[in-house]
């Protein structure tokens, strides 16, 4: 039908994006995966019994994320400030899936101010939102 439009992803408190844990292919495409401890501690607060936490997840690959023509990545929390900081300013790596997201041409990642609390240029995305609000208002929201 034309690829997708939009993808709209959060980030796990190890930089997995969907479920492309730790280590997964950056070319990565549809298929089953075996989710981390990390992941399966993080998701039990959706279950009465820890048992019932899936060990595994279908999930859209890294390569196929980064076929959309745009991504939007929200993150929120103290939690998250540090892999959001690995995410967006570290080396891009298999072992933070989410880093793959620089290499896209147009990608938003919209952060409250404790998940953004650890990016070392915090002060100049900030600068170059408003730059984009003053002088062009239809590029706001656009990726920095």
């Amino acid at each position: 039908m034309g690829g997708i439009d939009i993808q709209i992803l959060g980030i796990g408190s190890d930089g997995h994006i969907a479920f492309n844990e730790p280590g997964s292919s950056l070319g990565s495409r549809t298929r089953l995966k075996t989710l981390t401890q990390c992941t399966i501690q993080d998701n039990a607060r959706f279950f009465d019994n820890p048992q019932e936490v899936p060990r595994f997840a279908i999930t859209m690959g890294v390569g196929t994320i980064l076929e959309a023509r745009r991504i939007i990545m929200l993150a929120s929390g103290k939690a998250k400030a540090g892999i959001i900081a690995e995410a967006i300013e570290g080396p891009i790596t298999s072992q933070v899936s989410a880093s793959a997201l620089q290499l896209h041409r147009d990608v938003v990642v919209i952060l409250d101010e404790e998940a953004g609390a650890r990016l070392a240029r915090a002060d100049y995305y900030r600068w170059v939102h408003e730059q984009k609000k003053r002088l062009v208002p239809q590029l706001v929201g656009r990726a920095t």
